[in-house]
């Protein structure tokens, strides 16, 4: 059975991004040996990746054509990944599927997949799994910056929901990641 990880790095103020959309200068601030390490270790475990569109048209548009990271590069584009969108028709990044009931694919594939199934990005995205009680994990990297303005990662919620630390280390840029357990409903 596969475990639903979302991936994302957030500022210290708690945005993905800056004012504009893809301003991903916070990256900079994060990136380093420690990082690249982990990113190879999605590598090894991936089973698939899940993109919401926004993300997805970045990321392809990165990986399809670089030569930078090449042994991450290698596994973004052969990983199988799936891509929420209701307006998308196709994808044309190897490996991709476009999915309209993100919910019930996830639902299904959970059962399925042999590894991790990882969301990379997608706060719109992240928002809905979370609401659907489909995230087991949430791992975010923070940036050693503030902002000062951008998108938060994650929507207001109508209740408190308890989280499960896992792990949290600092990392040699001075950034921090943390992982924390998502209990189901009837958990918390």
């Amino acid at each position: 059975m596969g475990r639903l990880i979302v991936w994302n790095i957030i500022s210290l103020d708690g945005f993905f991004e800056g004012a504009e959309k893809w301003d991903l200068r916070l990256h900079e601030h994060i990136w380093g040996e420690d990082l690249r390490q982990l990113s190879l270790g999605f590598g090894e475990e991936l089973g698939l990746v899940v993109f919401g569109r926004v993300t997805y048209e970045g990321m392809a548009a990165h990986w399809a054509s670089t030569d930078d990271e090449s042994d991450i590069a290698v596994y973004m584009n052969a990983v199988p990944k799936l891509v929420a969108s209701h307006t998308l028709e196709s994808a044309s990044w190897n490996n991709t599927e476009v999915c309209s009931d993100i919910i019930g694919e996830l639902t299904s594939r959970k059962q399925s997949v042999d590894g991790a199934i990882y969301v990379f990005g997608s706060a719109e995205l992240t928002d809905a799994l979370l609401q659907a009680g489909l995230v087991d994990e949430l791992l975010v990297g923070v940036a050693p910056v503030l902002l000062g303005e951008g998108t938060p990662l994650f929507k207001p919620t109508p209740e408190p929901r308890a989280l499960d630390l896992l792990d949290a280390r600092a990392i040699d840029t001075g950034g921090v990641l943390l992982r924390y357990a998502v209990p189901s409903g009837s958990d918390r």
